[in-house]
This record gives C-alpha cells, structure tokens and sequence, in this order.
C-alpha cells in the first residue's frame, strides 16, 4: 500500500470545485473515495480548487502534501490519459507561459545547460543507486525477452552495441552519459575506446569509478563544447534537455564529429505531437527546461545533415521499467529516510507512477533512431 492506512478520506465537501472534478472523472474508471487502487482519496478539503486553479502542477504537489493518495496512481494516470483528461491537464495560463518562455528565450542554452543536472541528476547518487539496477542505466529497458530490470537493461545497451556495429579499437562518443552504463557496457564487451560527457557532477563522479581500468574518459561538458572524430556516436536518455531551439545545432553538431562511414544512434523518449509544452510538475520537481521531441521535429532537424537508417520504437517497454524502478523505490527508501525527506518520496512515487501510466496509454514513445551520413550499402538493424 502507498498510503497512511491510518488516514481516513475526508466527507467529501459540497463545492463548485469538486462537482466540476467529478464531470471530469466521469466515464474514467476512477472515482473520489472509492475502494479500487486506482480510486483518488481525498484528505483535504482544498483539493478540488487547487487542481482546478493549477492543474497538474497543483495535482502532484498536493500529492506531495499528502491532500490525497492513491494505492495505484499509476492506473489512475493510464485512465485518465485514455479518457482524455490530458487534454485538460494544464491550465491556459500554463500553457501560455511555457510557450511565451520557449519562444522568447532558450530554455536549454549553453549558460543554463547545467540546470538540469544540479536540480535533478546531482540529487543523489544513493538514491539512484537503490532504485536503479546494477549497470546504473537510467532509460528505458528493453523487455522482448528479458525477465528482470537489469536483463533489460543490459539487453537495451547491448542492442545499441549492435546497431551501431561496434569493432575493437573504435572510438565511441557517448553524449549524455550518465553514471556510465553504455561507455562500461561498450568498452568492456566491445573493446572500444569511449569519450562520455555528462552535465551532472555526480554522474561524472561516478562514471569515473565504475569505469576505472577501462579505455573511458569522462568530462563534464556540454555536447556544444565537443571537438575531434568518432567512429560511432550514441546519446541515451539525453536528447529530452536538447530543446527545440537546439535540435539544429545538435544535429549539426553529431556530423561535424562523425566520419562519413560513421553511425550515431538517438535513444530518447518522444511526444505524439509537435506542440511545444511540457507539463508544469515534471518541469518544476523532476526534469527543469525539458522538453520531448516529436517525430516530426527529429526528421525535420536532421534533414540535410544525417540520413536515417532506421526507426524502432519500444515505448511500452518503460512501462515495465517505471513500475520496477517504483519497486526498487519502495523496497529501499529506508535505506536512505535518514537522508531524504517524505516529500522527497512522495515526489519520486509521483513520478515514476504517472510517467508509468503515460506510457501504459500510449502517450509517450519510446524511440532509438540510427543515422548514417550516407554511408553506401545496406543497413540492417538488429532486433
């Protein structure tokens, strides 16, 4: 259970606000108070207003409050996603704002590239070691045939080891490397030569000890930054801090590093449509400044610069990755309590519950995209 089975919901109060929630859930398979998991109970008389008034903002700091609970918030993001509720997740003003900033100003410039990695990534490295796996991958797993977090894990890198046909004595860029999962994975398995570069000083920190004795360097540096040749390229889990005002330069700058007979693989998570959003919870609490590229802003930012080889999509598979890093959440956060407050776990629970259910939905894509600069030949992705 993820709830205090010690609260009672409270009588549910006869305003404007909860009649008008209530509309809303209608047809969703959820209700107020209820006895299936999925069932929102609410302990706060102030709750209705304030999800009405800030939308998922509101929605997931009340959660953070302890307003209301769920045992299973992650079916109760899946249905509301399917019955249409997402589209009215995020306030006109909410909207307006986001695009207002995104438009005016870049997000993801080179000045405020390290945000992400101080608010987010730099949490922590105990925290996510317990709810990670042992190879530290913080992406999506691949589950075809995979029984456990970490058999999907591995078989995720190895599947990029495969696509982009790694030989002894290459030298790989890994941009977005994290705590070095695919520069360990690619070095040791692969005998190649692995440069990874990350925006979080935790990571680096870490990647550097795990990756010790092996042919890996590990910088702290923007992918802007990035100078010499690579025989293969490959980013996991980085393209969603690009931004949209960036895609170009990003691009542009994956050819200027790779040979003509060169690979680059893009693993990273996609948005079913063009607009430029993001909601305002994830933004604020998990991932600041982050957006999700569409299909159509990949191939449009790439045209000219790279060809596309192949296209694979397993964005089902991050449901079972989000639900096993929950687990490992609830089955080890008192291993950390001393460290981290109950909000803190609240927020992760919230996250990883409702990213989950997203996915669960279909409305978020997982993609892994091979380009080649036009190399002759066939190429065949592996499966």
């Amino acid at each position: 259970m993820t709830s205090d089975s010690r609260l009672v919901p409270i009588a549910l109060p006869d305003t404007r606000a909860r009649r008008v929630v209530e509309r809303l859930l209608e047809g969703s398979g959820v209700t107020l108070n209820g006895d299936a998991p999925q069932d929102i109970r609410v302990y706060h008389p102030d709750f209705f207003a304030r999800i009405l008034h800030q939308g998922t903002l509101g929605l997931g700091e009340a959660y953070m409050d302890g307003w209301w609970d769920c045992e299973r918030i992650d079916r109760m993001a899946c249905r509301l996603l399917q019955h249409g509720l997402g589209e009215h997740a995020q306030t006109p003003s909410e909207r307006l704002m986001y695009r207002l900033q995104a438009g005016f100003f870049n997000l993801q410039s080179r000045a405020r590239a390290y945000i992400v990695g101080e608010a987010h990534y730099d949490l922590g490295n105990d925290l996510f070691e317990r709810m990670l796996d042992a190879t530290m991958c913080y992406s999506c797993g691949y589950w075809k045939r995979a029984d456990s977090l970490h058999a999907a894990q591995r078989d995720k890198l190895e599947l990029a080891c495969r696509k982009l046909d790694l030989q002894p004595g290459m030298r790989v860029l890994d941009i977005g490397c994290g705590w070095g999962s695919l520069a360990e994975h690619a070095a040791r398995h692969h005998g190649v030569e692995v440069t990874g570069i990350t925006i979080s000083r935790e990571q680096a920190e870490l990647a550097r000890q795990r990756c010790r004795g092996l042919p890996v360097e590990i910088r702290l540096e923007d992918y802007r930054e990035l100078q010499g040749r690579f025989d293969r390229i490959v980013s996991i889990g980085m393209f969603e801090h690009v931004g949209h005002r960036n895609y170009a330069t990003y691009f542009q700058t994956v050819r200027r590093l790779l040979p003509e007979d060169g690979l680059f693989l893009l693993h990273t998570i996609g948005s079913n449509n063009s607009e430029i959003s993001a909601d305002p919870w994830i933004n604020r609490y998990i991932f600041p400044n982050g957006v999700l590229p569409s299909a159509v802003h990949i191939a449009r930012a790439s045209e000219n610069q790279l060809l596309m080889e192949d296209w694979q999509n397993f964005g089902a598979d991050y449901d079972h990755t989000l639900m096993a890093w929950l687990a490992n959440v609830d089955a080890h956060w008192h291993e950390i309590a001393d460290r981290y407050n109950e909000r803190t776990r609240r927020m992760f629970r919230y996250y990883l519950s409702v990213c989950a259910g997203a996915f669960r939905a279909r409305n978020l894509q997982l993609w892994q995209v091979v380009f080649s600069r036009g190399r002759p030949g066939r190429y065949d992705a592996p499966r």
